[in-house]
C-alpha cells in the first residue's frame, strides 16, 4: 500500500514572483501537484516539474473551497506531494486554517509555508508606509467583504472609525461606496487621505489617491476594479515622494518575450527591474537534429578542426552535450582555437573554463569573416560550426568564399512551443502589448505561426517590434514588416537600450 504523501499550504505572495520566499520555491521545484489560486502569479508553476500535475482553482473561483480541500486529500492519500499555492499568506483571508483543520482530520502530514502579504507589499510598492514616526505607530487590517449577517464576523464601523493609525482593507473596492460612507458616519473626517491599489506589486499596477468622502468616484472613474488594496490614514500623503515603482521608466509597459523557456529569464528579469509588465510567450524549445551522423562524424575528426565556431549559447550547451557523451576529458577537444559569436556564447563557452580565441565585435556574416581575416589568412583553414538545424547560409558561405573549409554541423532544431502554462499567450491574443521583442529569426517565425503577426499587429496598432539584430530583422521583413527597432547592440542588453530609448528614457 502506498504511503500517504505530504501537503504544503504554501503562499505564494502578493503578485510579483520575485516575492517568493526560498522555502516556497524550494517546494514548488520537488511538487506531484500543484493546486493554485487565481491570485498566485501563474509564472511561478515554472518553478515546479514539467512532469508536475496542475489544478487551477479557476479565474472567477469556479472550483468551490469544498472541492479544492476534496481534491488536496485525494491526492495526498494517492503518496503525492501537495503544493497548495495561495496568493498572499496562506493563513490570512485565505482560508487555509479550513484547509490545515480538514488535513488534521484526515491525519495527513502538513506544512504551512508563510507567505509575504499584499498587507505590508502592495503599500510598500505604492510608496505608503504603514506607519511613521511623524504620522502613526500602528496599522489595523479588516476586510471589506465581510458578512454583515453573522455577528461574530461582521465588521463594527463604530469601533473601526475610533481607532488611530493607518486602515489597511482588503477585499474592498466593491462595497468601496458603502464603507467609506460608514467611517464617516462613524466619526472618521471625510478628508481623511486614502488610496487604492490594483493588481499591486505587478507591471499593471494602478493607483488612485483622494479623500474618503471622494475615492469612490475616483476610482468608478479610474476603472479601479478588484484584485485592489485600500489604505487610509495620513500615510498615504507621502505616496507623493515615496511612489518609487510606479516611477520606474518602464513601469506599465507590457512586454512580450519570446526567448524559449529556461533562456529568458535573465533578460525578463532586467525588463521587470525597470518596471515593465513581463509576459513570457515562449515561442521555440529545442530538441536534437533529425541528422545525427554529421556531428558523430564531426566527433570523431574533432582534433582535425583548426577552429571551432559557435553562434549561440544554445550551440554551446547542446554540442557539449553530445562531447561529453562521447568523451570524458574535456583535452580531447584538442588544439583547435575557438570562436564566439555574441558575448552570451563567449560566456557560455567561459564557464567550461575554455578560452574564446575570437569574438567579433559586429554579428552578421561578412563582419564575421572580416574578423577573422584580420585574425590570420582563412584560406584552406578547416573549421567546424556548430548552430542550429535550419540556419542562414551567409556565415559559413563567406567563409568558404575566403578559401575556409567549413563543416557547417547541426547540434540542435528548433520547434514550435506551444505550451501555455501561464495562460500569457492567451493574455497577448485577447489583450494585446506594447512591445514583442525577437531574439532570433526561428522565434520571429515560430511566433508568426502561432499569432500570425501581421494579423495581430492589425489587431493591436500599439504593438511594437523590436529586433536584437540584422538577422532577426531578416525575419520580420520578410513577413512585409518592419521592425520599430533593431538593438545598436546585437545583444538583450542593446534590445532593453532600444526600448528604453524608444521611451523617453
Amino acid at each position: 500500500m502506498k504511503s500517504t504523501g505530504k501537503v504544503y499550504l504554501v503562499g505564494a505572495g502578493p503578485g510579483d514572483a520575485g516575492l517568493l520566499t526560498l522555502r516556497g520555491a524550494e517546494l514548488l521545484k520537488h511538487a506531484d501537484v500543484v493546486v493554485y489560486d487565481a491570485l498566485a502569479n501563474p509564472e511561478l508553476l515554472r518553478l515546479a516539474p514539467a512532469t508536475a500535475e496542475f489544478i487551477s482553482r479557476g479565474k472567477n473561483m469556479e472550483m468551490p473551497q469544498a472541492e479544492i480541500t476534496a481534491t488536496i486529500i485525494a491526492k495526498a492519500k494517492a503518496g503525492k506531494t501537495v503544493v497548495r499555492l495561495k496568493g498572499g499568506d496562506p493563513f490570512i483571508f485565505g482560508r487555509g486554517g479550513e484547509e490545515a483543520e480538514a488535513l488534521v482530520a484526515e491525519k495527513i502530514p502538513f506544512e504551512i509555508v508563510p507567505g509575504v502579504s499584499s498587507i505590508t507589499a502592495v503599500p510598500n510598492y505604492a510608496g505608503i508606509p504603514l506607519t511613521h514616526r511623524d504620522h502613526c505607530s500602528s496599522f489595523t487590517v479588516f476586510t471589506g467583504h465581510s458578512d454583515s449577517t453573522d455577528a461574530a464576523t461582521a465588521l463594527r464601523y463604530e469601533q473601526i472609525a475610533k481607532i488611530p493609525g493607518t486602515k489597511v482593507v482588503l477585499m474592498g473596492t466593491e462595497n468601496l461606496g458603502d464603507w467609506t460612507k460608514s467611517l464617516i458616519a462613524n466619526g472618521m473626517s471625510a478628508q481623511t487621505p486614502i488610496a487604492v491599489i490594483q493588481h499591486g506589486t505587478l507591471g499593471k499596477q494602478k493607483s488612485v489617491a483622494g479623500t474618503l468622502v471622494n475615492i469612490a468616484k475616483l476610482v468608478a472613474a479610474g476603472k479601479i476594479v478588484p484584485p485592489a488594496l485600500t489604505v487610509i490614514g495620513d500615510v498615504v500623503t507621502l505616496r507623493e515622494k515615496l511612489n518609487w515603482f510606479e516611477n520606474l521608466p518602464l513601469f506599465g509597459k507590457k512586454i512580450i518575450v519570446t526567448r524559449r523557456t529556461g533562456q529568458a529569464g535573465k533578460f525578463s528579469e532586467q525588463l521587470k527591474h525597470l518596471g515593465a509588465d513581463v509576459r513570457e510567450v515562449p515561442t521555440i524549445k529545442l530538441t536534437e537534429p533529425l541528422e545525427k551522423m554529421a556531428i558523430v562524424d564531426a566527433l570523431l575528426e574533432i582534433n582535425s578542426y583548426e577552429w571551432l565556431i559557435f553562434t549561440s549559447a544554445n550551440g554551446v550547451t547542446a554540442f557539449f552535450d553530445m562531447f561529453f557523451k562521447r568523451f570524458q576529458d574535456l583535452r580531447d577537444l584538442g588544439g583547435a582555437r575557438i570562436a564566439a559569436v555574441g558575448p552570451k556564447t563567449a560566456a557560455k563557452l567561459r564557464e567550461l573554463h575554455l578560452q574564446v580565441d575570437l569574438q567579433p565585435e559586429e554579428y552578421v556574416g561578412k563582419k564575421i569573416v572580416a574578423a577573422f581575416k584580420k585574425h590570420q589568412d582563412i584560406d584552406n583553414v578547416k573549421m567546424c560550426l556548430f548552430r542550429a538545424e535550419v540556419a542562414n547560409k551567409d556565415l559559413p558561405e563567406a567563409l568558404m568564399e575566403e578559401g575556409a573549409i567549413v563543416d557547417d554541423i547541426a547540434v540542435y532544431r528548433t520547434v514550435a512551443e506551444t505550451e501555455d502554462r501561464t495562460g500569457a499567450a492567451a493574455r497577448l491574443a485577447e489583450e494585446g502589448a506594447d512591445w514583442v521583442t525577437f531574439t532570433s529569426s526561428s522565434t520571429v517565425e515560430h511566433f508568426h505561426a502561432r499569432f500570425d503577426l501581421p494579423k495581430l499587429l492589425k489587431k493591436f496598432p500599439q504593438l511594437k517590434i523590436a529586433s536584437i539584430g540584422p538577422e532577426t530583422s531578416k525575419a520580420i521583413v520578410a513577413l512585409g514588416l518592419k521592425p520599430t527597432l533593431e538593438a545598436k547592440e546585437h545583444t538583450t542588453e542593446g534590445l532593453i537600450a532600444g526600448i528604453l530609448k524608444a521611451a523617453g528614457k
